[in-house]
């Protein structure tokens, strides 16, 4: 080991070397609120229950997004449409409760695979941070994707680009 080796300066002038190099690369980070990040066309994001042209739910709570599930975040409940209910469910049968604990949701897509009524997909929105655990479990009503006849602007938006991605 010469002098030079033994005060390591060789080695402090190839780290400072690296150090400029990156000074004058482009920059990985964005500023958030102003410059919004574009994401992967196959990205999966939060999950949305999907309704038909006319508003209605199209789950018919046959639970096969819960049983495909690996991580066993989605619950249901199944219930009967009553007589005069017949422009809010699409079947018979409906999901009367729909729960998704986002804490052990892993965003696999098994979910929106299993579907046979295209009820569930996800979305390229990502889950909102929150401060406590009861936050993190969405109802029914949180995964709703808005009425497009009453809602049409807030539908259009909630769909985003999976209608374009399909055609």
């Amino acid at each position: 080991m010469t002098f030079l080796e033994s005060l390591y300066l060789w080695n402090i002038f190839k780290g400072m070397a690296i150090t400029l190099r990156h000074f004058f690369k482009k920059k990985a980070t964005i500023s958030y609120p102003e410059q919004k990040r574009e994401f992967s066309p196959v990205f999966r994001g939060l999950q949305v229950l999907n309704r038909d042209e006319e508003g209605r739910e199209r789950c018919t709570a046959c639970g096969l997004c819960a049983l495909a599930c690996p991580a066993e975040a989605i619950t249901m409940e199944a219930a009967e449409r009553m007589p005069g209910e017949e422009h809010l469910y699409r079947e018979e049968k409906y999901a009367a409760k729909y729960e998704i604990n986002m804490l052990r949701c892993i965003f696999c897509g098994f979910c929106e695979d299993a579907c046979p009524k295209d009820a569930i997909y996800l979305s390229e929105t990502f889950a909102p941070s929150a401060y406590n655990r009861k936050n993190f479990i969405y109802t029914k009503e949180d995964l709703l994707i808005p009425d497009p006849k009453t809602q049409p602007d807030e539908f259009e938006r909630a769909r985003g680009l999976r209608e374009q991605k399909n055609r």
